[in-house]
Order: structure tokens, then sequence, then C-alpha cells
């Protein structure tokens, strides 16, 4: 099976302003170009802004979070009007909606006493502020969607992020096409010989879970073997790749070639991958040298290999890595 890039665009939920919708609080949009016109190439948005939609207007006060002795409340920054159960039950049922959707993940505006994911100002009673808050409505998200891969818009701007993320979203989708009802053991081993590669990436610990869980699956009911593969899966993807992992698992590819490759194929890779190795180019370089030699000698394992297209190369996400 050879891996390609899905036709099907993946749903994905964002912060409306972050596609250039006027819903801030003073009137403005956050418009991030690469988000709407590039990756939305691939994404079908699901939009949410949730002061507009929980039914506050724009132009409207500013809210902060504001620590008390029993929680976090959201407060308009002049007047303290406090907002926090209403959005709590508005988040609620938005959720409810949303789980309708099928979202393959979610990208918040940073930073938002609603909507970001972290490093949120919390200020004290004394107007001090700590940056260590979550957005209500992220928050809620975060707990009702826990494996579901999520980011911010400010950490996208960092190359490595963003690779990791638009990485986990094409995981989940393919995750979600195979794991429907009809979805068999023998399904769920083919998924994971596909992506061991780029698990151990991330995680030779996860990687070495994820292989016992498929090779006790009999142990298990179907649905608890699903939701335990699932949840260690995502875990691990979120952890980022490094130089050397990356070398690790070039490495383990070139030992797929002893046979076919020339003395100057081997010795080219082995220099390319060095190269990557010592930091002089980006991880692209390697991988296009080795899927030639895929292609070349027709190497069926590494052809259904994920890591070596994990996503489309139009996005260029690993020019940067």
């Amino acid at each position: 099976m050879v891996i390609e890039a899905q036709v099907e665009k993946i749903k994905l939920g964002i912060s409306s302003c972050l596609l250039g919708e006027q819903v801030r609080y003073d009137g403005g949009h956050k418009l991030d170009h690469f988000l709407k016109d590039t990756l939305g190439r691939y994404v079908d948005w699901v939009a949410v802004c949730p002061e507009v939609e929980y039914g506050l207007p724009v132009p409207r006060e500013a809210m902060h979070l504001v620590r008390t002795e029993s929680d976090v409340r959201l407060l308009t920054s002049r007047t303290g009007i406090d907002h926090t159960d209403d959005m709590r039950r508005w988040a609620r049922q938005r959720l409810n909606e949303l789980e309708k959707e099928d979202l393959c993940g979610f990208i918040f505006k940073s930073r938002s006493p609603s909507s970001g994911l972290r490093s949120v100002k919390v200020y004290n009673p004394s107007g001090i502020p700590t940056q260590t808050g979550v957005g209500v409505f992220a928050g809620a998200f975060i707990e009702r969607f826990p494996v579901m891969p999520v980011e911010d818009d400010g950490r996208l701007q960092n190359p490595s992020f963003r690779e990791n993320f638009i990485e986990r979203i094409f995981v989940f989708k393919r995750w979600k096409q195979m794991a429907g009802q009809s979805s068999s053991l023998k399904d769920l081993i083919a998924f994971h010989t596909d992506h061991k590669l780029l698990i151990l990436s991330h995680s030779p610990k996860h990687y070495t879970t994820l292989g016992r869980l498929v090779a006790g699956a009999k142990k298990l009911k179907k649905q608890q073997l699903f939701a335990a593969y699932l949840e260690v899966l995502m875990e691990g993807l979120r952890l980022p790749t490094t130089t050397k992992k990356n070398t690790n698992v070039l490495q383990h590819i070139s030992g797929y070639f002893k046979r076919q490759l020339s003395a100057g194929e081997k010795q080219e890779l082995i220099e390319v991958i060095e190269t990557y190795h010592h930091g002089l180019v980006p991880l692209i370089v390697p991988i296009v040298l080795i899927n030639h030699y895929v292609k070349k000698y027709d190497e069926q394992y590494l052809l259904r290999q994920v890591y070596l297209k994990p996503h489309p190369a139009e996005l260029m996400l690993r020019n940067h890595v």
C-alpha cells in the first residue's frame, strides 16, 4: 500500500479571528495567511468564536481571567462582570455540536481568556498577572476531546511545532478512516505497520508500548484495544522529533538497502544522513533521497511507511526542520 496525501479534506476547528473574521473585542481580526490560504487547501474549517457565539457584541469590553480562592473566573476587565458560568454552559452546548462535526483537530487563538491553550494571563486579587491560565472554552475542549490534536496560532509560528501539529492531524484523519465499526484487528495491525517509523521518530518508548499492545491484542476487547492504542499513539506523537531521533530512523531505513545500493549510492546516503545529523541541511534532503531509492528498488515495506510522506509535500514542512 503506497501512502499518499488524502484527497478528502480534513475537518478542523479554528478560532474565527484567525480566518480574518472581525470578531475580536476591538472589532479586529488576527488573520493567519498560512492557515487560511496554505493549510486551507487541505482543510474544511469549522470556525468558532466563543465570545461572540456566547452572545457578546463586537466591539465589546475586553475580558480577563481572575483567580479566586476556589476558581478561576472570566471577568470583564473594567466593569468586573462575571461571565464564567454562562460561558461554561454555552461551551458544553457548543462542544456537543462539535462532537458531531468529526473534527480531526483544533487551532486556538493564543493568550485569549476564552480560547488560549496555555500561558494565558491570570490575575490575582491584587491585579498581578501570571501566565498560567487556560481559556474557558479551550479548557473545556481539551477535557472533552483529550486525544484530539490541538495547538494555538502562536506556537504554529515555530516550524517544529507546525510540522508536529499538521503531522498529527493527518494521522488522526487516517485513524478515523481506519477505526470504523467494520474495522478489525487486521486493520489495526496494518495501521500500526504503516506508522511504525513515524512513531519511532517521536518516541521509542511509545513505539515499544504500541508494539506490545498490538502483539497482545487478543487479550482485550476491540473497543478497549482501539481506545488504548489511540491514547498511547497520540501521546507519543505529541513528543517532538529531534535530529537525533530522526537520524536513528534514517539509519534504520538505510539498512533496508544493504543489498540493493551500489557502493557509490551507499556512500551518498551515509553522507546525506550525516550532513542532516550535523544540522547542515533540513530533514527533507535525506527524505527525498530515500524516497528516490524506495521507488527505484521497489522496497515494499518502506513504500507503505507514513514517515516518508506524512503530509502533502506542497506544505514544505520538512524544509525547515
